[in-house]
């Protein structure tokens, strides 16, 4: 039963399967008010191949079964009214086509060479398959948050690894950081907002067309190629700025210039259908010279400074610089380790920019100021070292948080597999006679079974 509630997290399938032949549908399961379609089990069994070419289609059986478990927890969505707030999803879409920005160097250009998607169609692809997969987080985090542990059943977990089982933990640090876009200035805003004015007036007093221009000087490079054309969105899509100005324009409608933290826009409302609009847009970002670069510096050095002499404390440094759009701005400052979802990174998950800063600190100093590229913008970042572990065998005297965590998690498991057996008992689960060879799919055909014979729907 235990492989069975594996969850397949299907956006990492948006990704890959976006260039994949069209798959004609069927449905080929229920499971209560849910149901798995043909396109699902081939693209899941496509990419499984893409991972290991050995596999058989033997391995479909296992992708049904994960299928299976998705749909017991949205089905149990549904009955609880567990939903995800279009603000939620924004916000976790954003950070996910961050993270593979960041791993390209912030280029948009690479980007769309890889995916053949801008970031933000791609970010389309991906918004239902991320929704599932944090209503089903959602879900299970529900069923298992009540679930605690006492140190008694700790030590006893422990006690219970065999000796050559006990793991050897990776060194792990924990950091800060304090991060900062380019300062600009006064100037080169203005010029931007000039520009950008001129734009505009070609448009509402020449005539000229909103597209040719957005594909001639807008700075968004993804959408310029369609003409500035952004897509239909529901509302929540946009930061809140752009989207207060974008909901209340006419169709046809060109805004005033709107400022985001992206830069300087205008925005054209080209349809409306109920809550979702399509609109497109000119953004113009005010030019970054050496000389705001250089004045960038010179006040990031004047933050280490206090730092290192103590007249400032880092927290009280973050709330004060660092920038309030940064995911570490409301967590002190600690940056979250994207693959783990905590704050500990393994050295080898760090991004090799901030391994090489942080490999002669000491606890508690700071590096030097660093540069990153993101979404085609510099970011400075001061970062703090808080904490960092040598690579060593697991202790109860030297790891007792770490090994806590791993007992809780092997008991929300326990408790979470009962769950699932209890909720196929009472869930409908119904498949197509292809997959009832399936030995693992035994256990939900006993339960279609069930319903066949006392004739339950």
């Amino acid at each position: 039963m235990r492989y069975i509630i594996a969850l397949v997290f299907c956006s990492v399938i948006s990704l890959y399967s976006q260039d994949q032949p069209m798959i004609l549908d069927k449905i080929v399961g229920h499971v209560g008010s849910e149901y798995i379609l043909y396109s699902e089990v081939q693209e899941l069994y496509s990419y499984a191949k893409a991972q290991n070419a050995d596999y058989g289609e033997e391995v479909q059986c296992d992708i049904i079964a994960q299928l299976i478990s998705k749909g017991l927890l949205l089905d149990q969505a549904k009955l609880d009214s567990i939903e995800i707030s279009n603000v939620e999803l924004e916000v976790e879409l954003e950070r996910r086509v961050d993270y593979i920005l960041q791993q390209m160097g912030g280029d948009e250009e690479r980007f769309y060479a890889y995916y053949n998607k801008t970031p933000l169609e791609q970010k389309e692809i991906m918004r239902e398959p991320l929704r599932e997969d944090m209503i089903q987080q959602r879900i299970q985090g529900t069923l298992i948050s009540d679930v605690t542990i006492t140190p008694k059943e700790v030590v006893e977990f422990f006690e219970n690894i065999p000796e050559d089982s006990i793991p050897y933990l990776n060194a792990e640090v924990e950091l800060g950081e304090i991060s900062m876009k380019t300062i600009i200035s006064q100037e080169n805003k203005d010029a931007a907002k000039e520009k950008l004015e001129k734009i505009r007036s070609r448009i509402i007093n020449d005539g000229e067309s909103f597209a040719e221009l957005a594909s001639i000087f807008s700075d968004d490079i993804g959408s310029a190629r369609q003409g500035g054309d952004l897509g239909w969105a529901k509302r929540g899509s946009y930061v809140p700025e752009f989207e207060a100005t974008a909901y209340n324009l006419e169709e046809g409608e060109v805004s005033e210039l709107v400022e985001t933290q992206f830069g300087y826009h205008i925005i054209e409302l080209l349809g409306r259908r109920g809550n979702n609009i399509n609109v497109r847009h000119i953004l113009v970002k005010p030019e970054v010279t050496q000389e705001d670069i250089d004045h960038t510096y010179s006040y990031m050095d004047s933050i280490i400074q206090g730092l290192q002499t103590d007249s400032v404390s880092f927290e009280l440094a973050v709330k004060l610089y660092s920038d309030k759009e940064a995911q570490s701005y409301n967590n002190a400052g600690r940056m979250i380790n994207p693959k783990s979802g905590d704050t500990f990174w393994e050295t080898g998950d760090l991004p090799y920019q901030i391994y090489f800063a942080i490999e002669s600190l000491e606890v508690g100093d700071v590096s030097e100021i660093l540069e990153f590229e993101e979404r085609g913008e510099k970011i400075y970042k001061i970062i703090k070292l808080l904490s960092k572990t040598k690579p060593h065998k697991a202790s109860l005297e030297t790891d007792y948080a770490k090994i806590q965590e791993f007992a809780k998690e092997s008991k929300k498991n326990e408790y979470f597999n009962n769950w699932v057996e209890n909720k196929i008992k009472s869930t409908r689960i119904k498949l197509i006679d292809e997959y009832k060879t399936c030995p693992n799919l035994q256990v939900f055909l006993e339960n279609e079974n069930k319903y066949t014979a006392t004739g339950g729907q």
